[in-house]
Formats: C-alpha cells, sequence, structure tokens
C-alpha cells in the first residue's frame, strides 16, 4: 500500500510537472492567464491618512532571512511627518515576544534620532480566537478609534484590527481606510524568480505565501465582512519596486535609523542575490507606507474580494483572498492596487 501510494505520488507529481512546463511558462513565471483588471490611473479618490495607527508583524533582522520591509515602513512613515498615533504588534514574520522587541527598540532608536515618540502595545501573538482576553494592542487601538476617524495600515495578518472592531459599529465608523498587504488574482504563485530560472526544479527558485493571510484567514474573512473602506497592496505592486545595495546605502544616507535597518537587511539582501536570484528584494510593506503618503502613484480597480479555496502547484488546496472574488464568494468591494507609477522608486528610497 505505501509502495503503491508514491508510486501513485510520482506520476502526480511528473503529470503536473510536464503541464506546468507546457502551458505558457506558468511553472516558471507562477501566473495562470486571466481576464485584465479595470484599472484606474493614479486609482480611485481615497480620502488622505490625517491620523495613522500601524499593526505590524516587525522582526527586522531577526534572522538573516527575516524581511526588513514593516521597519523600512514605520521608520519611512515616521520620518516623513506623518502622524502615528501608535503602534499594535502581531505575529507572522516572527512570534509576538519577538515583533515586540523590534518595535520597541525601533521606536526607541527612531525617538533617540529626532523621531516623534510613538507608544507601542503588544497585540494578539496568535491567530483571532473565538473569545479571550483583550490584549493592551486591541484597546489601544480602539481608544485611538474612539478618538476620531483613524486609517490603519495593517504590514501583518488582521488579527487584532478584526478584534478591535468585532462588535462594535460605532468604532468602524471612524475607520477611514484599512490598507493591508494581502490578496492576489486566481492562479497566482508568489514567485520571484519568475522566468529567470534559478532553482534546483525545472530551474523554478523559490515560492512565497500570501503570509498575512494566511496567517490568520478567519481575522481577514471576519473584517472583510464588516463592509469598511480597504485597500490591498499585493505582491504585483511591491514586484516592481527593488532594494538593491545601492539603495540600501543611499537609505543609511538618511539618518541613524535607517543606517542601522540597511545594516540588518543586509542578510535578506544576499538570499535575494543567491537564492532568488534578483539584484535586490520586493519591499512589501514599504510600498503599502507609500501608497498611504502617495495614493496618486497606484494604479488600482474599484473590485469585490473573496475567500476561496486554491491549490498551491495545483496540488494542496489552501484557503486564498481572491480579487475579483469568485462566484459566490464576495464579501465586500476593495481598491485593489496591482501597478505602480515609475518614480515611486526614488520617492521610497530618497524622497524625490
Amino acid at each position: 500500500m505505501v509502495r503503491l501510494f508514491f508510486i501513485l505520488l510520482a506520476v502526480v507529481i511528473a503529470t503536473s510537472s510536464a503541464l506546468f512546463l507546457t502551458q505558457g511558462g506558468v511553472w516558471l513565471t507562477g501566473r495562470v492567464a486571466s481576464e485584465p483588471l479595470k484599472l484606474i490611473a493614479g486609482g480611485p479618490a481615497v480620502r488622505p491618512a490625517s491620523r495613522i495607527w500601524i499593526d505590524t508583524d516587525a522582526a527586522c533582522g531577526a534572522t538573516p532571512r527575516t524581511d526588513p520591509d514593516d521597519c523600512f515602513a514605520i521608520v519611512w512613515l515616521a520620518s516623513g511627518g506623518f502622524n502615528i498615533v501608535g503602534i499594535s504588534t502581531s505575529f507572522g514574520n516572527a512570534p509576538g515576544d519577538v515583533v515586540e522587541k523590534t518595535v520597541i527598540s525601533l521606536v526607541a532608536q527612531m525617538a533617540e534620532n529626532g523621531m516623534a515618540q510613538i507608544p507601542v502595545f503588544r497585540g494578539l501573538g496568535h491567530a483571532l480566537p473565538e473569545a479571550g482576553p483583550i490584549t493592551r494592542g486591541v484597546s489601544a487601538m480602539r481608544s485611538a478609534l474612539q478618538a476620531g476617524p483613524l486609517t490603519i495600515l495593517a504590514l501583518g495578518p488582521l488579527t487584532n484590527i478584526a478584534a478591535a472592531l468585532d462588535g462594535h459599529p460605532e468604532l468602524q465608523r471612524n475607520v477611514t481606510r484599512v490598507v493591508a498587504v494581502m490578496g492576489h488574482k486566481h492562479g497566482h504563485l508568489f514567485h520571484p524568480s519568475e522566468g529567470v530560472g534559478h532553482g534546483a526544479i525545472f530551474g523554478h527558485g523559490p515560492i512565497f505565501s500570501d503570509l498575512n493571510f494566511s496567517m490568520d484567514n478567519r481575522a481577514a474573512k471576519l473584517l472583510l465582512s464588516m463592509r469598511l473602506p480597504v485597500t490591498l497592496i499585493p505582491y504585483d505592486a511591491a514586484s516592481q519596486v527593488i532594494i538593491t545595495r545601492t539603495d540600501l546605502e543611499e537609505f543609511a544616507r538618511r539618518g541613524p535609523a535607517f543606517a542601522s535597518l540597511a545594516a540588518k537587511s543586509q542578510g535578506w539582501l544576499t538570499f535575494w542575490n543567491n537564492e532568488v536570484g534578483l539584484p535586490g528584494f520586493y519591499p512589501f510593506d514599504l510600498v503599502a507606507a507609500g501608497y498611504l503618503a502617495h495614493p496618486a502613484l497606484f494604479d488600482c480597480a474599484q473590485t469585490d474580494a473573496g475567500i476561496a479555496r486554491e491549490w498551491t502547484f495545483w496540488l494542496i488546496p489552501h484557503q486564498s483572498l481572491l480579487v475579483p472574488a469568485p462566484d459566490a464568494t464576495a464579501l465586500t468591494d476593495v481598491i485593489y492596487c496591482p501597478q505602480v507609477s515609475m518614480p515611486i522608486h526614488d520617492f521610497l528610497v530618497s524622497g524625490a
């Protein structure tokens, strides 16, 4: 029986691999042909972010393969004078205690560099429970919402945000917008080597997951069902911006906090150079911060989003946040921004 299982598994893998290799390069590019979205140049107009709350799973530099994007987003917004009224910590890139220590250390360094002192609150360190104690992060977010309209930048799973808003329609009305780093079109793998030909298996390099969604898809479903103003900044948008070693050197010249982040990014850059095969890395969360500052740099579609079962390599089923929503799965309308204008790289790196 065991032998038969492995024979069948080998047949499935071989057949699937042959299929991928013959269908328009899907295996190498990670993309299935689909109907293009109707993008609006500069995106639909959105209300400017006056008060910002950041929810993050930052673990920048915790390991050589821990991405620094969250920290760059936080420091970049703070250095630009944006009114960040609070930060709640989550989980994903690292466990909750590591994230909390990372953000507290980062904010302390930012304050020493003359940036505003931003209060940090520990949120939930696990997927949304059915019920349980409310963390300081959730309570603090509720207080910030009670104080007035708030734009929430979600750089990790939507756990804390869903917990803060669930059962509180009066707080939901004060959400100016949730900007979340997640979502994709059906059949799109997050495969940064796209066609480069690196990797041991048929020239295939690493594949990333839609981490922020997959870490707590229940929280995402709950939040989207509230029908709040939501913008999704997906993998596609970030993949049009590459941060190279030269860019890190440029960041370092912007002050000690940026210089520290540039140093902590070297392991991540090396991973992208050696394993992905690109000259730099995609700054997912930094691109989302750029949307808060200058949404007109993004081309976006007004569409619907839904959660449905997909297949990784079309072999392993999993839940995905998809736009447009497959039939009967729509949760809400969203602004989905898969394209950026070319000036965004210089805008993010040097403020130009």
